[in-house]
């Protein structure tokens, strides 16, 4: 499991340009798969069929793309000037190394030294900010880069201190990776895996392929914010890391089925699997337009609590991963047995 978000984390695939990781996934799941679908958002969709059919099939949901950058101009002195792809905190990024395709760069800003009073008091802006690839000219920069190239942060997966594992995009590969160690074994009931694009600007991909599969229930899976860190009183920090999988009852957008939200934690008690309930509503996700496609879809949504979310480095627990993935096996097993639900 490790090794392979390890795999999907050194990808690049930022919102609009996941190839890498649709083609890695294909490549992963090909061989388990009774059938494979895409659509014009390039979502990959993969069924199998169940051990018991039913007249709908449950989707299991996550999303491949992270943020990401976009080139907008190259100076005359070979510097590149870009916009974020997704929401990230401008502080994040300076001094960072990215890269676009197989140029790295190094997000720069101007020396503090160099600044005003004033300056130094303000939040800078992406406009502030920009990429230095080594080129000295334009010309040179014109020879690596064009103007919409994408590129995302550039960081080799870590383990590191107390089973803890650093990386970029762990909010979508931890589910990722889920979903793909599930499709090796034949699902309960009729099931299909859905790798969504573009998330991080709009919910796009999980939109169409909601319309394209409509099943009954969904599960949606991804990583959540964990706030547990110094500073933040305990009933700010909303979930933590070695607490195990997160149920969330609603966010920003959208509130849960709550006889599936009860289900979820019923199914963990009787599994003796960890659980947190998320007690901040203030995040987005793939749920809100799964639960409004076609005439509504019963929703819920399965979280692994990540640190620093969107940046070079987030943070997550390997046993959260692993009790993600514990409980989504018992998660279908149980499911299968529930008549009101299918």
């Amino acid at each position: 499991m490790i090794n392979l978000i390890k795999s999907l984390c050194s990808l690049s695939g930022s919102a609009g340009d996941e190839q890498n990781i649709y083609n890695f996934i294909y490549e992963q799941s090909i061989k388990f798969a009774d059938d494979i679908k895409t659509d014009a958002m390039g979502n990959l969709m993969v069924f199998r069929y169940g051990k018991r059919k039913t007249a709908k099939p449950i989707m299991l949901c996550t999303h491949m793309d992270e943020v990401g950058f976009i080139i907008k101009r190259i100076t005359e002195d070979g510097m590149l000037k870009f916009g974020f792809i997704g929401e990230i905190d401008t502080k994040s990024v300076i001094g960072k190394r990215v890269i676009f395709g197989d140029v790295i760069g190094v997000v720069g800003i101007k020396a503090v030294h160099l600044t005003t009073k004033e300056e130094r008091t303000k939040t800078p802006k992406p406009k502030d900010l920009y990429i230095d690839i080594g080129a000295c000219s334009k010309n040179e920069a014109q020879n690596k880069i064009c103007i919409g190239d994408y590129g995302v942060f550039y960081n080799e997966p870590e383990e590191f201190g107390d089973g803890l594992l650093k990386a970029k995009a762990l909010d979508s590969r931890t589910g990722c990776a889920i979903l793909l160690k599930l499709l090796e074994t034949k699902p309960t009931i009729n099931t299909w895996f859905v790798f969504t694009t573009q998330k991080h600007v709009g919910f796009r991909g999980a939109t169409t392929a909601s319309y394209f599969i409509q099943p009954k229930i969904c599960i949606n899976v991804c990583g959540t914010d964990a706030a547990d860190i110094p500073d933040i009183k305990q009933q700010n920090q909303a979930c933590s890391l070695r607490n195990g999988v997160v149920f969330p009852f609603m966010d920003k957008s959208i509130i849960y089925d709550e006889k599936l939200f009860n289900f979820l934690k019923n199914t963990a008690q009787k599994n003796n699997i960890n659980f947190q309930i998320k007690t901040s509503t203030t995040s987005l996700s793939n749920s809100e337009p799964i639960q409004k496609a076609i005439n509504g879809i019963i929703t819920a949504c399965v979280c692994i609590p990540i640190r620093y979310n969107h940046s070079s480095a987030c943070v997550c627990s390997i046993d959260d991963i692993q009790n993600t993935r514990k409980f989504l096996i018992a998660f279908l097993e149980s499911f299968c047995e529930q008549n009101e639900f299918i």
